[in-house]
């Protein structure tokens, strides 16, 4: 019972950041799983799918309510993420969950899915301004961007399912460099559009491979709720350009224990 209270501990704190920097909590939960609660890497992975799915699940009625989707793009993502992350899961099933290289092949995966998370957070305006000069500069590739959309979701059907990481902050920053003029709160919109789909479907996957552990995600869930509630209303007294730095070294950080050291 009170390893129960401290996952319900960990999704509040987790739940506070999620709430502060918009941030997946794939991010923070995974590690927090693999490393504090020593869950098996594949199950954590499963398990954090499912969460995310469902914490984010408020935020695609509340964007829709304010007309700020682009569900062009959104369906463009998917196009390329969900038949990718369903062969991605369907891959990892005939290989097997235990099999040692590829519980090495989600540790890496994920630290690499954590250092490019680390990345967009720190330089998304940089890759917004990138994407502005290339457009200005490079008009006819224009003509491409639907097709690198797509290719772009290829990625996070690959990185999502394998590491529970890149719905989120990478998704967004992808969006930023490819749609550098619509505004931020669309790219948000559309992203976390995007991301609910896919962490359910690769979440799902994993339900079906065994690595969903239940009560460890209602644990989750019960903590992480009022903990995003509460994180979003503390996002107006902690100021952005503090939290966003202090993540992207935390979860630097972990990607090199992952990749390295692991």
């Amino acid at each position: 019972m009170t390893f129960d209270w401290m996952l319900t501990a960990a999704g509040f704190g987790v739940g506070c950041l999620i709430g502060l920097t918009g941030v997946g909590g794939g991010s923070l939960m995974t590690p927090l799983l693999i490393f504090v609660f020593r869950v098996e890497p594949a199950v954590a992975v499963g398990t954090d799918l499912l969460f995310a799915a469902i914490t984010k699940t408020g935020g695609i009625w509340a964007h829709a309510r304010r007309h700020t989707v682009e569900w062009r793009i959104a369906g463009l993502l998917a196009i390329g993420s969900i038949p990718t992350a369903l062969m991605t899961v369907y891959i990892l099933g005939q290989v097997g969950t235990n099999n040692a290289i590829v519980e090495k092949f989600i540790t890496n995966g994920l630290g690499i899915a954590l250092i490019l998370t680390a990345a967009s957070l720190l330089f998304k305006s940089k890759m917004h301004q990138l994407g502005d000069g290339l457009r200005q500069r490079y008009p006819k590739l224009r003509a491409y961007r639907d097709g690198v959309t797509v290719l772009a979701g290829v990625l996070l059907g690959i990185l999502v399912p394998v590491s529970s990481v890149g719905a989120g902050a990478l998704g967004s920053a992808m969006l930023m460099f490819l749609y550098p003029r619509i505004p931020t709160i669309r790219i948000v919109g559309t992203d976390i559009a995007h991301a609910v789909p896919l962490t359910a479907v690769a979440g799902l996957g994993h339900l079906q491979l065994g690595t969903v552990n239940t009560s460890l995600l209602f644990a989750l869930l019960l903590g992480s709720l009022p903990g995003i509630y509460l994180g979003s209303h503390l996002g107006t007294v902690v100021p952005d350009r503090i939290m966003r730095p202090i993540l992207a070294t935390l979860l630097f950080a972990i990607g090199i224990k992952f990749t390295v050291l692991h």
